[in-house]
């Protein structure tokens, strides 16, 4: 087989993707929208629920891709990275194989986490089928992806820019220092129109721990409702 030909048989098979998250309707309309918008230029290979099976999956079929949701039961995006670029079997178990992150967060630390850790890129849920195999396509070619407003996160994360406007953000921070990590996460989804029970599924917990969440974040806050919530965690881009 010559050069050319080599490199058109390449190019000609299908990215192979391992698709991670938590919701199996989801991953069903992922591969929905691969399907129509991918025209078998995009093969998924495995699925997986959870970091410890996620981390199975991607040892085992070592694909080009893998489309990975941030939060997930047993130790989210993060754990499933290091465990297959970092440790849990060797360095580099999973060298050859490519991270983009599929999230309904728009979190700076969410991006950043899920970066630093090692994947390609970043894009949210609301992503169309034609633009994600377009991501794929780019990541698999080891070209970094992310949905437009996330780009300026990463961007001052590794250039260590500080930002612009440094005394309100203090001010925020010392308010939000009151909230516990889960209580943020509660109230990000809030801030985009999660129901409770929308939550629950999300984090992975129940609509009553949800409730307690949001009564706590609304005593710290000294606000009347989730309504005066969603707004103060608007006004400050969470």
């Amino acid at each position: 087989m010559t050069v050319v030909a080599a490199a058109a048989a390449a190019t000609a098979r299908p990215i192979r993707v391992v698709l991670v998250d938590d919701h199996k309707l989801f991953r069903t309309g992922v591969r929905a929208e691969l399907d129509e918008a991918a025209r078998g230029t995009v093969e998924i290979v495995g699925e997986a629920a959870d970091a410890p099976s996620a981390v199975a999956v991607i040892v085992e079929r070592r694909p080009d891709v893998v489309l990975l949701d941030v939060h997930l039961p047993g130790g989210g995006g993060v754990e499933v990275l290091r465990q297959c670029l970092l440790t849990g079997g060797g360095p580099g178990k999973a060298a050859d194989t490519r991270f983009l992150a599929l999230s309904v967060s728009d979190a700076a630390e969410d991006v950043i986490g899920v970066i630093r850790a090692g994947a390609r890129g970043y894009v949210t849920k609301s992503i169309s089928g034609t633009d994600l195999v377009d991501a794929l396509r780019r990541v698999a070619e080891n070209d970094a992806v992310f949905s437009p407003k996330l780009a300026g996160f990463v961007l001052d994360a590794f250039s260590g820019a500080a930002p612009a406007t440094t005394a309100p953000a203090a001010s925020v921070d010392e308010e939000l220092d009151r909230l516990t990590a889960r209580e943020r996460e509660v109230l990000r989804l809030i801030a985009r129109g999660y129901a409770y029970k929308e939550i629950a599924r999300e984090l992975v917990i129940s609509v009553k721990t949800v409730e307690t969440h949001v009564s706590s974040v609304l005593r710290k806050l000294q606000l009347s409702n989730r309504y005066e919530l969603s707004r103060w965690a608007n006004d400050r881009r969470l």
